[in-house]
């Protein structure tokens, strides 16, 4: 994790933002496979991650804006629990390294949550994406229906996450440098013969011998027209181009995401360079317009307008590319 000053001013700016009422973050749990006791490997939440830096299932967090007060919810491991996981730091000396000084078990989460409503004070929550949490949300406000995510919330995050410091762009940098060993060895191993999933397999890998995991599914599909294709039993052929979108974690789980088109055998076509130099054409604008001030829209119209000017040029559509692109 980061140094505790880091998610101490990190939830400071947070509540400025939000100026009122409850913030609640639940962390991710463990979710299984086929039956309980075998899950998945562990990924927690990327905001609960942001602001608190624990980086176990299980806990969530309440800040109190007006108060200037935080608590994580938690429950120690019991006995039965340790003779599976080793010995586990209590969750005070965990919060602790991260600036929290108040603990509570988890089953005080909702006699909190229920004193903040019947105070009339607003009770903050982002966006959830998983089942479970989907779920103690309805049984926090049980038998009530739990508010909308909160708006103010969501951008007050937003506005947040979307400036990096030097600590995380050394993360973002170091996720990179694993994904480039990723994408080189992709581009080594693909020759004609060779199955997708051997390449797809040989990434992963890298990324677990890192110490990290894939930041989504890998992509290395010679179907690439089939979006986020899962599928990796297509045997590589000579005059095939195969589709790596693949990137890794860092150990703060700050992700990677880069997308590649190899020609199988090492060489293009003539087609298949001529389509793969409008795209390289194409980035290389959008790179050079991506400047402070400058909105993401303008940058993806740029690329999008030269993309079909390249297109154009080799006769594939017909018409203005400025029109195509603003219709």
């Amino acid at each position: 994790m980061f140094a505790r000053e880091v998610y101490i001013q990190r939830r400071e700016r947070l509540r400025a933002r939000v100026q009122s009422g409850l913030i609640l973050l639940l962390g991710n749990e463990e979710s299984p496979m086929n039956y309980a006791a075998n899950t998945y490997p562990f990924r927690q939440d990327s905001t609960f991650l942001y602001f608190f830096g624990l980086d176990q299932p299980g806990l969530a967090a309440v800040i109190n804006v007006e108060e200037g007060t935080e608590c994580v919810f938690g429950d120690d491991p019991t006995v039965e629990e340790i003779v599976w996981t080793g010995p586990v730091a209590l969750l005070r000396d965990r919060c602790s390294r991260v600036g929290v000084t108040q603990t509570a078990p988890s089953d005080k989460l909702q006699q909190v949550l229920n004193e903040a409503a019947r105070q009339g004070r607003p009770i903050h929550f982002p966006p959830q994406y998983r089942a479970e949490n989907l779920q103690k949300i309805n049984r926090l406000w049980s038998p009530k229906a739990p508010p909308a995510p909160s708006a103010v919330l969501i951008k007050a995050v937003v506005q947040q996450r979307s400036i990096k410091s030097g600590e995380e762009i050394e993360q973002i940098e170091a996720a990179l440098d694993i994904s480039r060993q990723m994408h080189i060895t992709a581009m080594q191993m693909a020759r004609p013969g060779v199955v997708e999933r051997e390449v797809a397999g040989a990434m992963e890998g890298i990324a677990i011998s890192n110490g990290v995991r894939l930041a989504y599914s890998a992509i290395f599909s010679t179907h690439g027209e089939t979006m986020h294709n899962p599928y990796y039993n297509n045997v590589l052929k000579a005059g095939d181009i195969v589709v790596n979108d693949s990137g890794a974690e860092s150990p703060l789980h700050y992700a990677s995401d880069i997308t590649r088109t190899i020609p199988i055998g090492g060489r293009f076509s003539q087609r298949q360079e001529e389509i793969y130099s409008i795209v390289l054409d194409a980035q290389e604008k959008a790179l050079g317009l991506a400047k402070p001030g400058i909105e993401w829209r303008e940058v993806h119209r740029l690329a999008a307008v030269a993309l079909m000017e390249g297109l154009k040029g080799l006769g594939l559509i017909r018409g203005d590319p400025e029109e195509a692109v603003a219709a």
